[in-house]
């Protein structure tokens, strides 16, 4: 790799180095220690430190970056920023990186502290990144560390540009006090300024502890590292002392407990490498800021392309399950769909996907879990997808198949109604345009909820299979006549079991063959391209948290 290259060339050339600058009974002149300085930085912690993080299966920071963004595209900012600390044995010589061989006065501490920062290129698009460097005092963040994630933060939003963040630190540096903790403060704000203007992801890549994990909290996606990365508030030495609970690192913030647990992490990979190379391929899907449009790429899957297999998807019995993904690979460009959280409230799927070459959001229920039912974590989890997609211009396309909201006492102790109303709040909301399918079963509120027509959806679809009622005919039989009809459920199906209702009533705009679904889809997107839509003045919204 070009990043193992450089640093093998540094180490190579560090003690002759130092040598000369040390020798000749003079100062080192400015230039020298410029140089000097410079390959300092590169090697951060040192060449010990740097074997003991590829022996972890871990790259540095650098080699990081240098895998993230083109080739020769990463400017750097602020390699020569050092801490400022000097309480607690910060300012002894173990503490001066290369220059304690050096006369000047200076060099006392590793240049760049503890984050390597600056702005690149992904497929030659602008965005900025920081990588905290592990072999520098653990990536622990100092006042000097967060100025400089500061400025590039700051930068990306007036330019606007993501931001990228890959975290790898042990967490507050304690020697600085309370000037780490209004570092992280500092970046908490611009976490909350730039949330909405530009698209901001965080990359756990190693430990993120303590107040440090609120960071990527704050951000759009957050993605991890099997085996490799953890998040939590507190350790498990400290639970087991407040709680007495023992507990490993993975199992209480391992990649698998966030992804499929907590929610807290959107996707896992296997290695620093799968990640990176993943990280890449889903910027491609993202704009740039929220003056942005959907990025636009080059197609070769026909737009009037039909799908044949979609009209015999859906099975006759209203009860047997199929799975919405093959729908979702049926209809969008070449196949290729980014799921977000696949783990995690499986019983709907969200997504990134392109139709013509243009980004959309996929939405849609799931009826192989939970036939397809809404419960509090899929209403959080669709919700905060659809409000990133209003947020970045980014199409939303729903397909419904959704027999209502999950019943039961956990559900409504959990706050069901405010949780599910997060969903409906999201769609109302968007402006974006809205697509919508109902592939079968479009039952009670969780129809409304849906992206239905009545939430200002732009297109709205039934396949022949739809069913769009107030509940399923066992039910409502049940209900309208006490179990005393015995033919009244045959009739139920046949007034209300089909998609005839909504269309008379012009709640769904046409019924389609699944076939066309694609074809109907990207007709769409190019008319609702210029789509203008505005609602009522107001600082923000009170969305039910």
């Amino acid at each position: 790799m070009a990043a193992l290259r450089v640093l093998r060339r540094v180490v190579g050339s560090r003690a002759l180095c130092l040598c000369r600058a040390a020798s000749g009974g003079r100062p080192p002149s400015v230039p020298e220690r410029i140089e000097e300085k410079r390959r300092a930085a590169l090697l951060g912690g040192g060449q010990a430190r740097i074997d003991a993080q590829h022996k972890r299966g871990k790259l540095t920071a650098r080699e990081r970056i240098l895998l993230l963004l083109d080739p020769d595209t990463f400017d750097e900012y602020d390699m020569f920023v050092e801490h400022r600390c000097s309480d607690f044995g910060m300012d002894s010589n173990k503490n001066k990186g290369w220059g304690k061989c050096l006369r000047s006065p200076s060099w006392k501490h590793y240049p760049g502290d503890s984050v390597v920062t600056g702005r690149g290129r992904i497929n030659g698009r602008l965005a900025y990144v920081f990588s905290q460097d592990f072999t520098v005092f653990g990536g622990s963040l100092s006042g000097a560390h967060a100025q400089k994630i500061c400025k590039v933060m700051d930068q990306a939003a007036m330019v606007g540009a993501p931001v990228i963040g890959l975290n790898d630190s042990g967490g507050a540096r304690i020697q600085e006090g309370v000037e780490s903790l209004a570092g992280y403060a500092d970046i908490f704000l611009r976490n909350v300024l730039c949330s909405g203007v530009v698209p901001q992801i965080s990359l756990i890549m190693g430990p993120c502890a303590g107040g440090a994990v609120y960071s990527p909290a704050l951000t759009d996606f957050t993605f991890m590292v099997k085996d490799t990365s953890y998040l939590f508030i507190t350790g498990p030495d400290v639970v087991k002392s407040v709680t007495n609970e023992d507990v490993t690192q993975e199992q209480l913030g391992g990649a698998k407990t966030h992804t499929a647990v907590s929610g807290v992490a959107h996707r896992a990979f296997e290695n620093d490498i799968d990640a990176l190379l993943n990280l890449r391929e889903f910027f491609n899907y993202l704009p740039l800021s929220n003056r942005d449009p959907a990025p636009v790429c080059e197609c070769h899957d026909p737009s009037d392309r039909l799908a044949p297999e979609l009209d015999t998807i859906v099975p006759i019995e209203s009860t047997k399950a199929y799975d919405m993904l093959d729908i979702i690979h049926s209809v969008v460009d070449e196949r290729e769909f980014f799921e977000i959280m696949p783990s995690y409230a499986r019983n709907i799927v969200v997504g990134f996907a392109r139709m013509n070459g243009r980004t959309v959001g996929i939405v849609g229920n799931q009826p192989k879990v939970a036939s397809g039912c809404l419960d509090i974590n899929s209403s959080v989890k669709g919700a905060r997808f659809v409000r990133f997609c209003d947020a970045f211009n980014i199409p939303l396309i729903t397909f419904v198949d959704v027999p209502g909201f999950l019943p039961g006492t956990a559900q409504e102790y959990g706050g069901i109604i405010r949780h599910g109303a997060k969903l409906l709040f999201a769609f109302a909301e968007a402006t974006v345009p809205k697509i919508t399918i109902i592939t079968r079963k479009a039952y009670g509120g969780a129809y409304d909820v849906m992206s239905s027509k009545h939430l200002r959806g732009d297109a709205n679809y039934a396949w022949p299979t739809a069913e769009v009622a107030v509940m399923g005919a066992k039910g409502a039989v049940q209900i309208i006549f006490r179990g005393k009809e015995a033919d009244a459920e045959a009739e139920y199906v046949d007034k209300f079991a089909n998609p005839f209702p909504a269309a008379m009533r012009g709640f769904v705009d046409d019924i389609i063959q699944p076939s066309t679904t694609r074809m109907r889809i990207c007709h769409d997107l190019d008319v609702l391209a210029g789509k203008t839509q505005s609602s009522p003045w107001k600082k923000h919204a009170n969305i039910p948290l």
